[in-house]
């Protein structure tokens, strides 16, 4: 694809950035539709959760394509930060102690909130009253992005902006591919059946196993980047380092490369 409209001055993209671009391309429209919904029955910091969430997916979908599973390179991924593709402040807390998961900037900074606090969904679940366990916060419609094991919501958002694309688009390459030796396996395996038949002079019929699993991945990306179907949630998550277990809400995010040493005496 062409670099029309990636980066102000339309820069022209590195190689790989293909990689990541339809699923750019798809939350860049999907962006582009949420901002013209009216916002009827909305309360007014509402209107805004979208661009919020998917400015955090958007971001994440890169951070982890790049720091996690390694499918594009630092030139692409530098590119997304220099022409602002991306949320650069906003990965860069992620790369801090305590802020792994973070849904916006805007939720650290006291001056956003009375008596110079932090957003409620700040605070781990273990410290909330009853009260408190459903809250989000106002602005960006997080359920709760703290860092640590169960202190925070596994979607923080709790809708599809909440999903790791970059697990997806792993996941279903994944399922590509063992389609792909599946497919190869069966033609193997009919054609040594069809040369044991023409030698034994046998002209029955062969069956195939369909492979009725396809769907179950859900809508490929040129249909829709986010996981279409549950079986597909779960193999994201579990690629995104989740736990297995339904009770473990915890995942701290991929993690960045150790500091580098600093040279002494």
């Amino acid at each position: 694809m062409s670099s029309r409209r990636w980066g102000k001055k339309r820069k022209k993209t590195p190689a790989g950035f293909d990689v990541i671009e339809p699923v750019l391309e798809a939350l860049e429209n999907e962006l582009r539709d949420k901002v013209k919904e009216s916002n009827a029955g909305k309360r007014k910091t509402e209107s805004l959760w979208p661009i919020h969430q998917i400015n955090w997916q958007r971001s994440r979908y890169v951070y982890e394509m790049y720091y996690l599973y390694h499918k594009i390179s630092k030139q692409v991924y530098d590119f997304c930060i220099n022409q602002k593709i991306i949320d650069g402040p906003l990965i860069a807390k992620w790369k801090k102690p305590g802020y792994e998961r973070l849904c916006s900037t805007y939720v650290i900074n006291p001056s956003n909130y009375k008596f110079g606090t932090t957003s409620i969904c700040r605070v781990p679940f273990k410290d909330r009253n009853e009260d408190q366990m459903d809250a989000q916060d106002p602005t960006t419609g997080c359920k709760g992005c703290a860092s640590g094991k169960g202190e925070g919501a596994k979607n923080i958002f709790g809708n599809k902006y909440g999903q790791s694309l970059a697990a997806v688009q792993v996941a279903r390459e994944k399922r590509m591919e063992e389609s792909q030796k599946r497919r190869e396996e069966q033609e193997r395996l009919e054609e040594e059946r069809r040369q044991r038949a023409a030698a034994e002079d046998d002209d029955g019929e062969s069956e195939t196993d369909e492979d009725t699993d396809d769907e179950d991945y859900g809508p490929s990306p040129a249909a829709g980047v986010w996981a279409g179907s549950q079986k597909l949630q779960q193999e994201s998550e579990r690629l995104a380092g989740q736990d297995d277990d339904d009770d473990d809400d915890d995942f701290d995010g991929p993690q960045p490369p150790p500091p580098k040493k600093v040279k002494t005496g």
